[in-house]
């Protein structure tokens, strides 16, 4: 059976492309052959699903026309075990805790559900996935830097996330850093301040093998921070070590964004993700739901798919309120309920526009609208300007670009804006208020 398997696979590689040959169909093997049942062996659970999903008639195909009869094949994941050597007994040794997040070696937590396995693979987003997978499987040794980019909601962080908990499972000695951009800095930060920056220099540049670093576009104009950043990539560039990057927006759109930095970013592989058609935004709520133990019937969840169309983070609002408003009311999960629950949704997000938001924002303040779209500097003004960018980019799904034009100012003024109301909101409970109580009106229409 061995020449008829290589010559099945010398069929498939004729027909697909190489990268996708090489990275689902080239791992697999033929466990056995009897009669007319097939078994075909992956390395693991991802790439069974994947193969079952978008090769399995395919392979059926090509076997059949092989052997000349028809055939039913069956998928399985490996039970080869690789030779065990001191370090792999040490490890079994240690039996792990259950129910815990995953820590990387440095920066925050992975969350538990942002893995492969729970990411749903659609045309929005299947070029991005594949290319996180290989890195993250290690298939590809000319790839070790991936830039993902998306608007908010989409699911780079759930994809950058997934390679970090795919590394930490399957390569245990590599050491994963997992942070945002703001996080880098302020750990810089700190170094500087407290004589430490030779231990942050070496703890990056010769202690880390995968770097995930998030929402690269707040170090727009920190300029010190971009340069130690460049620094760092070139160490790891040159060790070879992994580098996966999300962002809103392309580095050559980042404003204030240093040279050597951008051409770092640049030199890897970009990969974009969009929002989810009709299709995949049905098996989204057709697995979070029933991640989440949620009984949506399928006229529910086509319309909550048909309904909620902007991005993932919205469908899961969708879902979430379609649970809970049943479980408060004690009522059935029917298109009436539904209804209701995505009429906030949607009736929100029509109704609120920038125009809105200038007038909210000029009333809560005591300031005109022309004050808020001057060239003042005062901090009366300026304030109010910024928080009045934050919620537009917020609540509207207008383009930086846009916002920035409504207020007379750059789109990198307008980004550097929403950038200093989040910092605030992180330090200062006053600003922090204030932005509630304005995201309260618009989110109950009362503006």
């Amino acid at each position: 059976m061995e020449t008829i398997w290589n010559t099945v696979k010398a069929a498939i590689k004729k027909r697909i492309p190489g990268h996708s040959y090489r990275m689902w169909i080239e791992p697999l093997q033929l466990t056995s052959a009897e009669e007319d049942r097939i078994v075909i062996s992956t390395p693991n659970c991802f790439s069974k699903k994947r193969v079952q999903t978008h090769y399995g008639k395919l392979l059926e195909e090509e076997i059949q026309r092989a052997i000349g009869k028809a055939c039913q094949v069956f998928f399985e994941v490996s039970k080869r075990q690789k030779p065990k050597g001191k370090l792999s007994q040490l490890q079994e040794q240690q039996m792990a805790l259950p129910n815990l997040n995953v820590q990387p070696h440095a920066g925050r937590m992975l969350r538990r559900d942002f893995t492969f396995e729970h990411f749903v693979v659609g045309g929005n987003n299947d070029y991005a996935y594949s290319a996180a997978y290989s890195l993250a499987s290690q298939k590809n040794v000319q790839q070790n830097s991936l830039f993902l980019l998306s608007p908010p909601g989409m699911g780079k962080s759930h994809l950058s996330q997934a390679i970090g908990h795919y590394i930490l499972a399957q390569f245990p000695t590599e050491r994963v850093y997992y942070m945002t951009a703001e996080d880098f800095t302020n750990e810089m930060i700190y170094a500087y301040r407290n004589d430490s920056i030779g231990k942050f220099k070496e703890k990056y540049r010769k202690q880390c093998d995968v770097l995930l670093l998030e929402d690269i576009h707040f170090l727009t104009g920190k300029e010190r921070t971009q340069i130690e950043l460049a620094l760092t990539l070139d160490c790891l560039f040159n060790e070879d070590k992994k580098l996966i990057f999300t962002s809103c927006y392309l580095p050559a759109d980042i404003p204030k964004m240093h040279d050597q930095l951008k051409s770092r970013l640049l030199c890897g592989l970009i990969s974009q993700i969009d929002p989810p058609n009709f299709r995949t935004r049905v098996r989204i709520l057709q697995k979070k739901s029933k991640e989440n133990g949620v009984n949506l019937p399928e006229d529910v969840t086509h319309y909550l798919a048909g309904e909620l169309s902007e991005n993932v983070r919205q469908l899961e609002s969708g879902l979430i309120g379609v649970a809970a408003k049943s479980s408060l009311l004690g009522s059935p999960i029917d298109l009436k309920l539904a209804e209701s629950v995505v009429k906030n949704i949607s009736q929100r997000n029509k109704n609120i526009t920038i125009d809105v938001i200038k007038k909210l924002v000029c009333k809560y303040y005591n300031i005109t609208i022309d004050d808020l779209v001057s060239s003042s500097r005062k901090q009366a003004i300026v304030r109010p300007r910024q928080i009045a960018i934050y919620l537009a980019r917020k609540y509207t799904d207008q383009p930086l670009q846009a916002i920035g034009k409504s207020f007379n100012r750059y789109h990198a003024t307008a980004l550097h804006s929403i950038g200093a109301v989040e910092r605030e909101m992180k330090e200062s409970g006053s600003t922090r208020e204030q932005v509630k109580y304005l995201s309260k009106k618009l989110d109950s229409g009362n503006f």
